[in-house]
């Protein structure tokens, strides 16, 4: 005989309407701490359309144990201090009905724990669909962020990442990558570079958001290149061209994702400064986004006066300086300045600093055999370095012994024929009565005897010697003539016959040329006043100008036809000695050396920088990849080519064993670390096994 099928047994809690003014707060509810959306904030989204979840509230009784029409309120306590804070306001009626379910029996703690632990919160991949639903149905990012209580920038943020190529979002629904690495691929629109870069990112390394922003950028020019700098965002994105742009990490201003139109901008707007610049009267200007390092080597260099002040400018500029010097001693020895007083510092320094770099007054005759090099400085500025004037557009100068319009002839010199006698020296002027010149055999002899005696005198007065030498050196560096100085030495200023690209936007490159123009202001503009001006300053200014004056003929370049073995050795002793560290100045990445050398000096780097175990998790890549990577992992190490290295200075590559230990811990760290968060589902199971059994 069939057993009857037993009816369901389950029976739910009623709901009802009970006024508002019969509902308590019950001591049972398990929330204590505050979490989510504000009292206030549930307030008005109540108000706004009205109670969308119901409470769940217990009868109160007596201590018979009867009813007395009151109701505690378990579960929903912050939905009820909601209702009491519009009640209050005067926005709803104390007996407002509200939407309950009553409950009986069990514990009243059990209300509250499983309303809160029992509910699956939104994954956030359904919020950013609902906010561009919500875009898509006429709302404005105003009245959304106005809606939910969040900002603006947070609705742009969603609505961005909802626009992600959908093959990616199905990635992150499935818990395939991060919440980071989404975010990271809203960098770019274009939903085929999106997956390109996610393909490529399965075998990579690096699988960091860093990693895929700049596998997005690649190519592009970033905001603050000196190029986008100089033709202006603005002005780029008014041509019609893009910009990529990243609303979750500071991007400095984004990318500019079409370089032919920055290029061609570019050209437009130098040829444009160009002809103003060659309108001055110039006989030449050169025009280039950036110039070869030691362009102006062979060139003499006009010395221009620095156009007055007007009256009015000067009047301007005391009234900074006295602005400046006031907010300084009203915030000296404060901790931090406030934001409004820095800034106006900031402006203050850059106004007074457009008054000390006005632009120089060149003679008109000059000015009409000289030229001017136009280029882009690193900050994007127009950089104009007026007054060049080539060998061949010299004015003749008239050799110095020449005598009545007819040169004498070049005799020796006193270090070719120190005795100063010639087997054909010209005979002497018979005796005359008269006081006649002395005659050139005669003169020769006796300059001889003096040049031995100022020899001999120099080599007992280091001082005075020392500043005959930087007075000669100084005239071939800063002067046309090198022939005011009796010293014959000579200084040579080297270039560089391969040109390395940056070179001239380099931090030492960019260091030089602000010393050496400001070693050209502070010289006399006369070669013959040279050597007084130098005996009246200070020591320190002379030992100042001799080093720079002496650096610049420094020649530490390895070329494959002029082998120097010695000189290089000679350039190890000189960066010792000055403690010469390189990892302030220059980067490895992949244009600089990484991807041009081959993968096994690439791995080599690594291995250096961050133990074999990271040389070892990119071994597998190809020449590209892996140099791209190199260059994250590489960054911030400090680590540097043999070349680059100063023997003195402790490298990596000299670490002991127990120090390599140590450095290979802290990659185990960081390879945990990064497995963690990478979050993106791949093949390499084993090798993550292996590293976990590790």
């Amino acid at each position: 005989m069939a057993t009857a099928r037993k009816k369901p047994t389950i029976t739910l809690s009623p709901s009802r309407d009970i006024p508002f003014n019969q509902l308590v707060l019950s001591q049972s509810n398990v929330r204590r701490i505050k979490a989510g959306v504000s009292v206030e904030e549930l307030a008005e989204d109540i108000a706004r359309r009205g109670i969308l979840q119901g409470l769940t509230v217990r009868p109160v009784v007596d201590e018979n144990g009867v009813e007395t029409g009151m109701f505690e309120v378990p579960a929903g306590g912050r939905r009820f201090r909601a209702l009491e804070l519009l009640v209050e306001q005067g926005r709803l009626a104390k007996t407002a009905p509200v939407p309950c379910v009553v409950r009986e029996g069990g514990i009243a703690e059990e209300d509250s724990l499983a309303e809160n632990v029992q509910r699956a919160p939104l994954h956030p991949l359904d919020q950013f669909r609902a906010f561009l639903t919500l875009r898509e149905k006429g709302q404005s990012e105003e009245e959304v962020a106005a809606a939910f209580f969040v900002s603006v920038n947070v609705v742009k943020q969603r609505l961005k990442l909802a626009s992600v190529s959908p093959v990616l979002l199905d990635v992150y629904a499935e818990d395939g990558m991060t919440l980071a690495q989404l975010e990271a691929f809203t960098v770019s629109g274009d939903h085929a570079r999106q997956e390109q870069v996610f393909e490529r990112l399965k075998t990579s390394y690096d699988k960091s958001s860093y990693a895929i922003r700049r596998m997005l950028t690649e190519g592009a020019v970033r905001a603050t290149d000196k190029r986008a700098l100089f033709i202006g965002t603005e002005a780029y994105v008014g041509a019609g061209g893009t910009v990529l742009r990243d609303l979750f990490e500071g991007d400095d201003g984004g990318w500019l994702q079409d370089v032919a139109l920055v290029d061609q901008m570019l050209a437009d707007k130098l040829k444009a400064e160009s002809e103003a610049i060659a309108g001055e009267g110039w006989k030449w200007t050169e025009v280039a986004p950036d110039f070869a390092y030691g362009h102006t080597y062979g060139l003499r260099r006009l010395h221009g006066e620095p156009v007055p002040l007007t009256a009015e400018e000067e009047a301007r500029r005391d009234a900074l300086k006295a602005e400046f010097d006031r907010l300084v001693t009203e915030h000296e020895g404060a901790d931090e300045l406030p934001d409004e007083v820095d800034e106006r510092l900031g402006e203050l320094e850059t106004a007074l600093e457009a008054f000390d770099e006005r632009p120089l007054s060149f003679d008109a005759e000059e000015i009409a055999r000289a030229g001017a090099f136009i280029s882009i400085a690193g900050d994007g500025r127009l950089r104009v370095d007026r007054g060049y004037v080539r060998p061949e557009d010299e004015a003749s100068v008239e050799p110095e012994n020449a005598s009545d319009g007819e040169a004498t002839g070049g005799g020796a010199s006193a270090g070719n024929n120190a005795d100063g006698v010639g087997s054909d020296a010209a005979p002497e002027p018979d005796e005359d009565e008269g006081l006649s010149p002395i005659s050139d055999r005669l003169m020769t002899e006796l300059t001889a005897h003096r040049t031995l005696g100022l020899r001999h005198a120099l080599g007992e007065h280091p001082d005075v010697a020392f500043r005959a030498a930087l007075h000669v050196l100084t005239l071939k560096v800063f002067y046309q003539y090198g022939s005011d100085s009796c010293l014959e030495l000579d200084l040579k200023t080297v270039s560089f016959g391969v040109q390395v690209p940056g070179l001239n936007d380099s931090v030492s490159a960019e260091a030089i040329r602000a010393r050496h123009e400001s070693w050209t202001k502070a010289l006399p503009k006369d070669s013959a006043d040279l050597w007084d001006a130098l005996r009246d300053w200070h020591s320190d200014s002379r030992a100042a100008l001799f080093a720079h004056v002496v650096s610049l003929s420094v020649n530490a370049v390895h070329e494959a036809w002029n082998r120097r073995p010695r000189a290089l050795a000679h350039a190890d002793q000189v960066a010792d000695a000055v403690d010469l560290d390189m990892s302030a100045r220059w980067k490895p990445t992949v244009d600089t050396f990484l991807g041009r050398v081959t993968k096994a000096r690439i791995l080599q780097a690594v291995a250096e920088a961050k133990g074999q175990r990271a040389a070892d998790r990119i071994a597998h890549l190809k020449k590209g990849d892996m140099a791209t990577e190199a260059t994250t992992l590489l960054n911030g190490t400090g680590w540097l080519p043999e070349p680059l290295r100063t023997p003195a200075r402790e490298t990596v590559a000299d670490m002991s064993p127990v120090e390599l230990a140590v450095v290979e811990m802290a990659e185990v760290a960081d390879e945990t670390a990064m497995a963690d968060d990478d979050g993106i589902a791949h093949d390499d199971d084993v090798a993550a096994m292996t590293i976990a059994a590790e």
